[in-house]
């Protein structure tokens, strides 16, 4: 044990030497978690407050495309434009100012879209209630009604999910006006105009409507917001960056002799290890710690939400706990397996960004290919974000995140047994 502590105290005071190592060990992931969450915040605001300004060309003039302007004026994430100079916009000026650049979408109402609608209406009105009997002068169904395109004209830089949920909401405006001409022209063939006005048939009000329900609401369950996704997996990547600094020290050690001087002396390869796994986890753990109190206590200082821990510390301290254990055995067999630091830091730093990417750290696991959704489950950072997100997005306790944890800890034996054999049979050879 005497042993153990004295090498601790070693690689504790080699750290504190190197000043500008712990600057970066401790001031970059504070600085990057606070960027990239004002980042998203941001982009969250932009998507569901900031007015985007869409083109609105009318050269229909009447009852739809009003009806159109009227719902396009009243969703709050859209600002509608028709003129600029006080001269209306034209299909081609339009066209125009989209493909600039200057606009993000214009939509373009075709002439006697109003009339021609109500024309179609009337003659499927029309043959539905003579086939029925009911109507036994049908009106005359002659004239040819071509079909109306309202053009949507977008930037090519604009997100396709922005594109998507666009055209769904024109779509759905569409569907609803078409629904209202069907119906009163059914009312209007019927002679029933004045059986409405006193007992209604149809309501405005959807018969079918949806409501988002949290599966644990009541229950304290924590909404998903930036805060708190962005804080647990910037930890992660945080915690998993001391594989670099780790690995480098164990390659200097072998390259400057000082590894050589230890063991001569009758200290083991594992109480070697063991220091420096001890002072690299108590800097996983103050990592974690000064992560947590940025996501409580200065995020919402800048206007973000606060990290909401509740009665969720112990756990979400003994995941930190295990994944700061994965990210040393990873730096202890970089350490070991590289030559130089040459070797250790490039290395190190890509397979950290590797790690990130495929573990969901950057890009959600379920928005990947299905390949790689299955290769996210190699990565120990998965592993640790899962976790943290049963603890602080579903409520969970010890028990739910045991799979995890059991994987961070076998993922740091393993690395460690494979460091000891790995040095034994170089030393043998």
């Amino acid at each position: 044990m005497l042993k153990l502590i004295s090498s601790t105290y070693k690689e504790m005071l080699l750290l504190s030497r190197d000043l500008g190592g712990l600057v970066i060990l401790f001031v970059m992931p504070l600085v990057l978690i606070i960027t990239i969450t004002l980042i998203q915040d941001s982009s969250f605001k932009t998507i569901n407050e900031a007015k985007i300004p869409i083109l609105f060309v009318d050269n229909d003039k009447e009852e739809i495309s009003n009806t159109i302007l009227e719902n396009l004026n009243s969703n709050d994430a859209f600002e509608i434009v028709t003129k600029q100079d006080d001269v209306f916009f034209t299909e081609e000026t339009a066209k125009s100012a989209v493909l600039k650049g200057k606009y993000q979408l214009a939509v373009i109402i075709p002439k006697n879209l109003s009339s021609d609608l109500d024309k179609k209406v009337n003659q499927n009105v029309a043959k539905i209630l003579s086939e029925f009997g009911v109507d036994d002068e049908p009106k005359s169904t002659d004239e040819v009604i071509l079909n109306k395109e309202i053009k949507l004209y977008f930037d090519p830089a604009v997100q396709k999910s922005f594109k998507n949920a666009v055209m769904n909401n024109i779509d759905k405006m569409i569907s609803r006006i078409e629904s209202k001409s069907i119906y009163k022209a059914f009312q209007e063939e019927l002679g029933e105009a004045e059986q409405k006005q006193q007992n209604p048939l149809l309501t405005n009000s959807n018969f079918v409507s949806f409501k988002e329900i949290n599966p644990k609401e009541g229950q304290g369950v924590t909404l998903p917001n930036s805060t708190q996704h962005n804080v647990p997996a910037w930890t992660l990547f945080a915690i998993f960056f001391i594989v670099i600094p780790l690995s480098i020290n164990i390659v200097k050690e072998k390259n400057q002799g000082t590894f050589v001087r230890l063991r001569t002396n009758p200290v083991s390869y594992l109480t070697v290890l063991g220091g420096k796994s001890i002072t690299y986890l108590i800097v996983c753990l103050i990592q974690f710690l000064l992560m947590l109190a940025v996501g409580v206590f200065l995020l919402p200082l800048l206007g973000l939400h606060a990290l909401e821990v509740g009665s969720n510390f112990i756990t979400l301290f003994i995941v930190a706990l295990f994944s700061g254990l994965a990210a040393v055995g990873f730096g202890i067999l970089l350490g070991t397996l590289a030559t130089t630091p040459e070797q250790s830091a490039p290395l190190g730093a890509t397979m950290v960004v590797i790690l990130a990417a495929i573990g969901g750290v950057w890009v959600p696991v379920f928005l990947m290919p299905n390949f790689m959704q299955l290769i996210s489950n190699i990565s120990p950072m998965n592993w640790g974000l899962n976790a943290f997100y049963d603890v602080l997005l579903r409520n969970g306790g010890i028990m739910e995140v045991l799979p995890e944890i059991g994987l961070l800890l076998l993922f740091f034996i393993v690395t460690v047994t494979i460091s000891i054999w790995y040095d034994k049979r170089q030393r043998t050879v």
